[in-house]
């Protein structure tokens, strides 16, 4: 992924897999609408897509072999069908899931939102996963970078966040970054996101509520957006992504880089 160009990654929320408490028994309909979202995203001008089992709720910290296998399904189909940059975050904090679904479909990077330290969330205590996830890259080594958050959303945290991120980069070994807000589409505090960037030798990403308004403002301390609730119908996360709305914040960003020459 081209960090120099700052690019926008866009939210597929997976309605309930199999497995999970609200799945409906249609696996089809839910690869139907994952692929309407990634393509919608894909025609908006996005840089990349970002597969997430937002509809799994409640959580648990680590998934099934049902939720691994239809994830993988519907996965394999948006990479056949679209041809943006992919990435894959299994919730609540399952990074060996999603670097094997990753390596499985040929995707291009992970989310993994508690890779080192520990966050207390309402699925308990989340310890760090990132010895594990270590061990699979040495296993199974490809080009899939791995995203991790910094006090990651809906959690309370710890270690101080600057502490918080020299560990997740050096003793992690994120390739990038993640910021965000209190909770899914709230917006990240700016100056946190400006300290991350002063201090992280690797890319910042926001993680949660970029949206036309703001991102002029996260636009200089930022280095990647991913973007989810506020390009869905109505600004409401559990809709369908707008084409209108994906739209406009893709021609926001161009103008951005434009003005970044």
């Amino acid at each position: 992924m081209d960090f120099e160009r700052k690019p926008l990654i866009g939210m597929v929320h997976l309605k309930p897999l199999p497995g999970s408490y609200l799945y409906d028994g249609n696996l089809d309909e839910v690869i139907d609408s994952a692929l309407r979202d990634a393509k919608t995203l894909e025609e908006a001008g996005f840089d990349a897509i970002m597969v997430e089992n937002f509809g799994d709720v409640p959580f648990p910290k680590f998934v099934d072999k049902t939720t691994v296998a239809a994830f993988t399904a519907v996965a394999k189909a948006i990479r056949d069908e679209v041809s943006l940059p992919l990435g894959i975050n299994v919730l609540r904090n399952d990074g060996i899931a999603s670097y094997s679904i990753a390596y499985a479909v040929k995707a291009d990077f992970i989310r993994v939102n508690v890779l080192s330290g520990v966050a207390y969330t309402d699925q308990g205590l989340i310890e760090g996963i990132a010895h594990e996830l270590a061990g699979l890259r040495k296993l199974l080594p490809s080009g899939i970078k791995v995203f991790a958050d910094v006090h990651v959303k809906h959690a309370v945290h710890f270690f101080e966040f600057e502490d918080a991120v020299r560990d997740t980069v050096e003793r992690g070994l994120a390739d990038a970054i993640v910021v965000s807000g209190r909770a899914t589409g709230k917006p990240v505090e700016v100056e946190k996101l400006a300290l991350a960037k002063k201090i992280s030798p690797v890319p910042v990403v926001v993680g949660s509520g970029t949206s036309y308004d703001n991102l002029p403002e996260l636009w200089k301390h930022a280095d990647a957006f991913i973007v989810g609730t506020s390009i869905k119908r109505d600004g409401k996360v559990e809709n369908e992504v707008s084409p209108e709305r994906a739209r406009k914040l893709v021609e926001l960003a161009k103008k951005l880089r434009v003005d970044d020459l």
